[in-house]
């Protein structure tokens, strides 16, 4: 009995999508079974024409229906569910190669056209932004998922060829990777009163601790990918990270997703840029169809395209120092060309680069894609490696045009005794119950290593021109607002 039931499952599959019909060259079955929502109806003395989708592909499959198909043709309306069964034919119109031949039609969900909130003409952003449940049905946004989903698989594929092991890094964690102290704490709901957060001074309250000490919402997982590396060497994950902070920018998310990547045996920075050259720019090449329809009606799009283009090309991209940019910075802010039109923030060394510093860079200067390395350690967390001349780091920073930074990373402080002096800078106890364990992985067998971080949102809007990473995501947060 169990192996008739193993047999008779075995070959199970789901009924093709409207893009593996589309896309298919087989001859289909005489008859089909599709299922979507119509995306528009146009309607004639004898037949109807509906534009269906099932969210698999950007266009959609037109359906031919004789108007005494059905009595339930009247409801056929923007929004409506369906089930269809019919032919598949070779489209006697423009516009499309195939159409649906229908014979059978069933409405399974109506879509009252006088109240449904997603209506054909313009929807502001703001607007889709109240209707975040909705959002994903307008085309814009079904092509946004599906971009971040060929980014997904191309990323996938990438760390597969190059022999990385995908790890799973836990979202609640003891320490702040980044040591800003924006993060989010985590106490159960059912706590008596919230812990002050760590930047007070209040001791924390054992007893009402999950943990017995404070727990948080993870900003980053390279601390815990850099102890699964300490054994298989290659690593990577692409998980959700949060951040407390209140800036309103384009670029900035509480909650995001970041690809990183650690890996043992680096013997310089350099490797670490070229690694994730090579990665971003095999990016470059997934959603092609997603990307040409998102950026259409965006302004410069032509400019982003050809933007794009050269930075896929075979052409090295750029690498300076933080120094070397600065000098740049410096020379374009007092140049009396550009006096009308200075920066906002002056650069000077020792200080951030702003967006507006960043930005430049990449789309006035270099006109691509430009690393910028070794930065003043002053600016950088305690676990990056210190260059020889003990004033900066071994690190970069991936600008791109439109967007900025894409991807931080570093090579990791692999000498014990120098990241001991790091972390009485930065006042970290090395041998504490909070980082003790990361100084442990420098006693026991240290290895050179290094690795990187990159916002998926932001590139996803690198590549589709979307200037707002709040609609490079389903459900976007930030300070003040949480949609669904």
């Amino acid at each position: 009995m169990f192996f008739q039931r193993f047999a008779s499952t075995s070959a199970w599959t789901l009924p093709q999508t409207i893009r593996q019909i589309l896309s298919s060259r087989q001859q289909p079955a005489s008859k089909i079974h599709v299922h979507g929502w119509v995306k528009s109806v146009r309607r004639q003395k004898n037949v109807t024409f509906a534009v269906i989708n099932d969210g698999s592909c950007a266009s959609g499959l037109q359906a031919v229906l004789n108007n005494n198909l059905s009595a339930t043709l009247h409801s056929l309306t923007n929004g409506t569910s369906v089930r269809m069964i019919g032919s598949l034919v070779v489209s006697r119109g423009p516009g499309q190669a195939k159409e649906l031949q229908v014979d059978s039609i069933e409405v399974l969900g109506e879509c009252n056209p006088e109240t449904y909130p997603i209506q054909k003409q313009t929807l502001s952003v703001e607007y889709l932004r109240d209707h975040a449940h909705l959002r994903p049905r307008t085309d814009a946004n079904a092509s946004m998922l599906r971009l971040r989903n060929s980014l997904l698989k191309s990323l996938h594929d990438f760390f597969e060829r190059h022999d990385f092991c995908y790890a799973h890094t836990p979202i609640l964690t003891s320490s702040d990777c980044e040591g800003a102290g924006e993060t989010f704490r985590v106490v159960p709901s059912l706590a008596p009163s919230p812990v002050p957060p760590p930047q007070e001074t209040a001791p924390s309250d054992t007893n009402s601790e999950f943990f017995t000490k404070p727990a948080y919402l993870t900003v980053s997982s390279q601390l815990h990918l850099e102890v699964i590396a300490s054994s298989l060497a290659r690593v990577y994950t692409l998980s959700p990270c949060f951040r407390a902070e209140r800036s309103q920018t384009n670029r900035h998310l509480a909650e995001f997703w970041m690809l990183e990547a650690e890996w043992a045996w680096t013997r310089g920075v350099s490797d670490v840029c070229g690694l994730v050259e090579a990665c971003v720019r095999d990016a470059l090449g997934a959603g092609r169809d997603e990307r040409a329809l998102l950026t259409k009606g965006i302004t410069g799009h032509e400019q982003r395209l050809r933007s794009l283009e050269v930075a896929a090309s075979s052409e090295p991209w750029a690498r300076m120092t933080y120094t070397e940019a600065i000098a740049e910075l410096e020379k374009y802010h007092t140049s009396s060309e550009v006096r009308a039109r200075p920066f906002t923030f002056a650069p000077k060394w020792g200080h951030g680069l702003q967006s507006e510093h960043e930005k430049w860079l990449s789309e006035v200067l270099v006109k691509g894609p430009v690393f910028v390395t070794d930065y003043p350690s002053v600016l950088k967390p305690f676990y990056m490696r210190m260059n020889d001349d003990e004033r900066t780091v071994a690190c970069f920073d991936l600008l791109v045009p439109y967007v900025g930074e894409l991807v931080g990373g570093s090579l990791r402080e692999e000498r014990l005794e120098a990241l001991q002096k790091r972390m009485a800078v930065h006042r970290l106890d090395p041998e504490g119950e909070e980082y003790g364990w990361y100084v442990d992985l420098r006693r026991f067998g240290s290895a050179p290593h290094g690795g990187f971080g990159m916002g998926f949102e932001r590139l996803v809007s690198w590549l589709s021109g979307i200037e707002n990473v709040r609609e490079c995501i389903a459900m976007p947060r930030w300070a003040k607002r949480m949609l669904l």
